[in-house]
C-alpha cells in the first residue's frame, strides 16, 4: 500500500522563515524543514495500481499559480481542542481552484472526493492532548507574513510513517503551467 498526497514545496527562504517562527508551545511536535509543504490533496492509502492511475491523472492537470505568500497562523481542532498549528497561505482562491482540479482528476479514477473544506496552509506543529497552551503563539504570530514566492510545480509524495514522525518521498513532479 502507498500513503499518498499532492503538495507544493515552498522555497528555502520561506521554509527558513517558518522554522524561525516555531517556538513557544510546550509539548508541540514541530515539523522538520523537510516536512514543510502546502497540501493540495491528501489521497491516503492506495494500492500500486491506484497509485499509478493517480500519477497519470495528475499529469493531465494544467494550472498556473500567481505568487503566493504566508498569511498568519491558526489551529485545527478536534472537539474544541487544538491538534495542529499552521501558517496560512494566500491567495486562497487559486489554490482552492487547483485543489478542485486535483480532486476532480482523482474522482475520475475512482477515488472519493475530499469532503472537508480546503484551507491552504503549511502545518507547523502537531499537538497532543498535553501540548499547549497556544494562545500566546497565535497572538505573537498573528501577523506572520512573507515576501511573495513562486511555486512552479506540484509533487505527488508518498508518506512513510515512523517513530520520529512522517518522512516524505517525492514520487512525481508536475509543472504548473497553462490555464
Amino acid at each position: 500500500m502507498h500513503r499518498l498526497f499532492v503538495a507544493l514545496r515552498p522555497p528555502a527562504p520561506i521554509r527558513d522563515l517558518l522554522i524561525d517562527a516555531m517556538d513557544g508551545v510546550d509539548g508541540a511536535r514541530w515539523q522538520d524543514e523537510d516536512q514543510l509543504h502546502i497540501t493540495l490533496r491528501f489521497i491516503g492509502e492506495v494500492d500500486s495500481r491506484t497509485a499509478e492511475d493517480a500519477a497519470t491523472a495528475l499529469s493531465a492537470i494544467r494550472a498556473a499559480l500567481p505568487p503566493l505568500r504566508i498569511a498568519g497562523c491558526g489551529t485545527f481542532e478536534t472537539k474544541g481542542r487544538p491538534n495542529a498549528l499552521w501558517a496560512g497561505v494566500a491567495p486562497r482562491d487559486p489554490l482552492a481552484a487547483l485543489h478542485k482540479k486535483i480532486d476532480r482528476a482523482l474522482f475520475a479514477i475512482g477515488l472519493e472526493p475530499e469532503h472537508r473544506a480546503y484551507v491552504p496552509h503549511i502545518t507547523l506543529a502537531r499537538l497532543a492532548g498535553s501540548a499547549g497552551p497556544v494562545d500566546a503563539f497565535l497572538a505573537r504570530q498573528a501577523a506572520l507574513t512573507s515576501p511573495d514566492f513562486a511555486v512552479t510545480h506540484m509533487t505527488l509524495y508518498e508518506s512513510h510513517l515512523g517513530h520520529g514522525g512522517a518522512s516524505y518521498e517525492p514520487v512525481a513532479r508536475y509543472a504548473l503551467t497553462g490555464s
